[in-house]
């Protein structure tokens, strides 16, 4: 694998007096997949929302190729590369694919806002390249038949790609999936994987996965990281993983 691309440092957050993270630490080198496992309640999507500056951290560091984006924006770390999904999918219904699709690259538009009002040919120009754009990833991601659609009528599997396809507009160097497998069946999980395989090639992206399907995290995953509590309590590969006792306890809960 590659150099550090991200460093997570001691991060600690509270919530009142609750410690939802305890002095979490680990790095991923650019080009690893790497999975986030743990009960309930472990601190896995807070993590998430850590990383990608929707909460601030109480305690410690985050780095992005050595750059301290511990206390950036949201809207700033998505530009800086690092990107996610939602467990619970944050699609805009009464928008088609294609339109939702777009939305993940409104950071990349260069026209400012008078320039839009007047429609100058710039505009124009700019909205077919996006568009193009947009319908190319729609593609890639297996739903170029079902652009004109709303997403609001789409089942949960084609939604997921949606919003697949709009992390990928945002030109991720890094890629956060929360729980992408959730509520799909096994064809649909298995095709996802497959899926994914195939867009981390094509994009040379870093991968980072929150998921409950074992199977599904331990085949596409190089690197395992486990919480509970709040605290890592094993980082290794998937095989070493699944026979450490307390990762075993932590989900048996003996």
């Amino acid at each position: 694998m590659g150099k550090k691309l991200l460093q997570i440092k001691q991060i600690t957050k509270y919530f009142g007096g609750v410690k939802a993270l305890s002095d979490v630490t680990f790095d991923i080198a650019k080009g690893e997949v790497t999975g986030i496992i743990g009960p309930n309640g472990a601190g896995k999507t807070t993590l998430f929302n850590t990383i990608t500056g929707f909460i601030t951290p109480t305690s410690g560091t985050i780095l992005f190729k050595e750059k301290n984006i511990s206390k950036f924006s949201t809207n700033k770390i998505a530009k800086l590369g690092i990107t996610r999904t939602f467990q619970n999918l944050s699609l805009f219904t009464n928008m088609s694919v294609l339109e939702n699709i777009m939305v993940g690259m409104h950071s990349h538009y260069k026209s400012g806002f008078s320039a839009a009002l007047l429609g100058t040919p710039w505009v124009w120009k700019e909205n077919r390249k996006i568009t193009e754009r947009a319908k190319e990833i729609a593609d890639e991601t297996g739903i170029g038949d079902i652009i004109n659609i709303k997403s609001g009528d789409l089942p949960l599997g084609k939604l997921r790609l949606v919003e697949l396809a709009r992390a990928l507009a945002m030109n991720p160097e890094i890629l956060l999936l929360d729980e992408p497998a959730s509520g799909l069946n096994t064809t649909e999980t298995s095709n996802f994987n497959e899926l994914l395989q195939t867009i981390k090639k094509r994009y040379n992206l870093t991968i980072v996965v929150v998921e409950h399907d074992m199977d599904f995290i331990m085949d596409f995953s190089n690197k395992i990281i486990v919480l509970n509590f709040g605290q890592v309590i094993d980082i290794d590969t998937p095989e070493k993983v699944r026979k450490n006792p307390k990762v075993i306890e932590a989900y048996l809960g003996v």
